[in-house]
């Protein structure tokens, strides 16, 4: 019998393992069934463009409004930090009803403002992105022999020195009917407008139907101003509208107005509600992806298994051949020892600004911890792409609640280095919680001032400043001296050996050891610089990003490998009697920061070549130079601490007077 119940736990731990790198997801919010004729509204997010990542407002540009005018939907923390907008539309659907040649509106002449407003949206690459039931809108375009999937549509084409506007819509939304009468066992996250409907709220017996895909195909169509004579919104156009991708007729020109048209065809799909997300998430080149990261992640831990083993053989035979000696020959090699054993008494002397290390390992604690806790939900599918915002929301409130974790390392850190002395905690305290939120508080305003005077909507709001300040001075900084408090009290790790007073000479060295510092980080950084394309390409490309099952597995390598790389240059620096080993094993590991910089600016150069303009260059690098500061603090961390417990542990094996 308790070879059945281990057999049962093996096996349900493999299914989650292979969940975990499948990176599943929950579906992004609850079915809503639709009855034939019910209504269906369409919602409209940011213009968004790669070539200069500015997100801006929908309405910015002279599109028809809604009758009922512009309101706001529902917006979380993350979706304002995203620059997401979220609006309602003009566009109107019937559920299962087909409709052509829907009138919508004519703009007043335009001005040459608005003229020129156009053009340079054209040029800059904008796209336009519809919602439909919580899906964004698709296009197809085809190339040779296979279809390219795009999320949006462009807002026109320029043709021969001549712009062109897409003024008609041609959407086709695919539908399911619906089959369970009880969506209270289908599980999801997301939209909470998307309430679950009650068994007796519709009768079982009419068909209902949901929403799996929704596509769009813009065309540009010159409408004849004699028709367009009485017409008023949602009336029907009285000529056929011929919608032909590669005919472009609408040229926007100074003092012309612009009419805008639409057609919707409804058509019964065998796709199911929890795969409606598999067109958005299995993009081109997805193979590459899987077959990248696999073979990455064995030659990694291949690297790292063997820097392991040598290293393991190595100490073990050192101290293994000490202890064998008798005393007198112990005492005699003591005065003849090289290498770690001679630097005993300096090895746990204090390192310069011990302050500044205690803050900086805090709140790499805490990023640390926010990554691992974060990409552990979202590889079990609680934050899944059809949840917008969740992600960034989610990594706000792990954050914030770590705090409490960051501020014990640090105090308790800051006691072990003093050999107990507990005075000071409350500062050190207070630094952890302002240290790495204020520099992004500081680099994020200096963006935004960008921003506003782009006036873009990926301008954090005035109010949303406010929060956020209320949430760090509220929750992040008290859970903080909370940590600290606990850290103050707990005992700090003694030391196995004394401290000199006066410090040993460092003995002059062949090579810089910073230079060998900093060429550490190149093993950390190829575990993680394949995922680390995807990841650039899910934020500055606008593909979607959903392998979070597979980051995991790098997280962990990475912390794997940044742990052996530091232990080793610990090692090393302490053979050649170095004795400054705390701020070397944090920059040994945390120097991956660098290297991913760099790639940073080569991605900018060769993957970016289209980004313009001197605003877009600065938030590019402005945000990457945050994200390398958080990754170096983190894996500084890693560093640092999986030394300290090595040397602890070197210098506890073995006595030496």
């Amino acid at each position: 019998m308790e070879t059945f119940d281990k057999f049962k736990i093996w096996v349900l731990l493999i299914c989650l393992i292979s969940q975990l790198g499948h990176g599943f997801y929950l579906p992004g919010s609850y079915p809503h069934k639709y009855i034939v004729g019910d209504p269906l509204s369409v919602k409209v997010n940011s213009l968004t463009s790669i070539d200069t990542e500015i997100p801006y407002s929908y309405y910015s540009l002279p599109f028809c409004q809604p009758p009922e005018g512009v309101k706001d939907s529902a917006e979380n923390l993350g979706e304002l930090l995203m620059g997401d907008r979220i609006e309602n539309s003009p566009y109107r659907f019937k559920m299962h009803t087909n409709e052509t040649e829907i009138f919508l509106c004519q703009t007043k002449p335009l001005s040459s403002h608005e003229c020129k407003l156009l053009t340079n949206r054209i040029d800059e690459i904008y796209q336009v992105n519809l919602i439909l039931d919580n899906l964004p809108a698709i296009r197809y375009t085809k190339r040779d022999t296979y279809y390219l999937r795009w999320t949006g549509y462009p807002i026109g084409i320029k043709l021969q020195d001549a712009y062109y506007v897409f003024n008609h819509l041609k959407f086709t939304v695919l539908v399911h009917k619906y089959e369970e009468t009880n969506v209270a066992s289908v599980m999801g996250t997301g939209d909470a407008a998307d309430v679950i409907p009650s068994i007796g709220e519709k009768k079982s017996d009419v068909p209902g139907y949901m929403v799996v895909g929704f596509e769009v195909t813009p065309c540009s169509i010159k409408h004849s101003p004699e028709s367009l004579k009485n017409l008023k919104t949602y009336d029907k156009y009285p000529s056929k509208i011929t919608c032909e991708e590669n005919t472009v007729n609408m040229a926007i020109k100074e003092n012309e107005p612009v009419a805008f048209s639409y057609e919707v065809a409804f058509v019964e799909s065998d796709i199911k509600w929890p795969s409606r997300w598999d067109a958005y998430l299995k993009m081109e080149g997805s193979k590459v992806h899987w077959f990248s990261i696999l073979n990455s992640l064995m030659v990694i831990t291949f690297l790292a298994g063997i820097v392991l083993v040598i290293f393991l053989r190595t100490v073990r035979r050192d101290l293994t051949h000490y202890e064998e000696l008798d005393k007198e020959t112990q005492a005699q090699m003591n005065e003849e020892l090289s290498g770690w054993k001679l630097v005993v008494a300096d090895v746990f002397r204090a390192p310069s600004n011990p302050s500044l290390l205690c803050v900086m390992v805090g709140d790499g604690v805490q990023i640390l911890g926010m990554a691992v806790v974060t990409i552990m939900f979202a590889a079990l599918g609680f934050m899944s792409p059809a949840s917008r915002g969740t992600l960034v929301t989610g990594m706000l409130i792990f954050y914030m609640i770590l705090g409490i974790l960051a501020g014990y390392v640090a105090v308790r850190m800051w006691r072990t280095i003093f050999c107990g002395d507990h005075k000071g905690w409350v500062s050190v305290s207070w630094k952890v919680a302002c240290f790495f939120p204020g520099i992004a508080f500081l680099i994020l305003f200096t963006l935004n001032f960008l921003l506003w005077g782009s006036h873009s909507t990926g301008a954090i709001p005035f109010s949303l400043f406010i929060v956020l300040i209320l949430l760090w001075f509220c929750i992040s900084v008290p859970l903080t001296f909370v940590g600290g408090y606990f850290g103050a009290k707990a005992a700090h790790i003694e030391y196995p050996v004394r401290t000199n007073q006066i410090p040993r000479e460092i003995p002059p060295q062949k090579y810089p050891s910073w230079l060998l510092v900093l060429g550490a980080g190149t093993l950390p950084f190829g575990t993680l610089f394949i995922e680390l394309f995807f990841i650039m390409s899910s934020i500055w490309m606008g593909r979607v990003y959903y392998v979070f099952g597979f980051l995991f597995v790098v997280l962990i390598l990475l912390t794997v490998v940044c742990a052996e790389v530091s232990l080793v240059l610990t090692y090393m620096h302490l053979c050649v009697e170095d004795w400054k080993w705390w701020w070397k094993s944090f920059f040994a590991s945390g120097s991956v920061a660098l290297y991913i910089f760099l790639y940073s600016i080569n991605y900018l150069i060769f993957d970016l070549k289209s980004l313009s303009g001197p605003v877009s260059a600065t938030l590019y690098l402005g945000y990457s130079l945050l994200m390398v500061l958080a990754i170096m603090l983190a894996t500084g961390t890693v560093g640092l601490l999986s030394s300290f417990w090595f040397v602890h542990y070197l210098f506890s094996s073995v006595k030496l007077d």
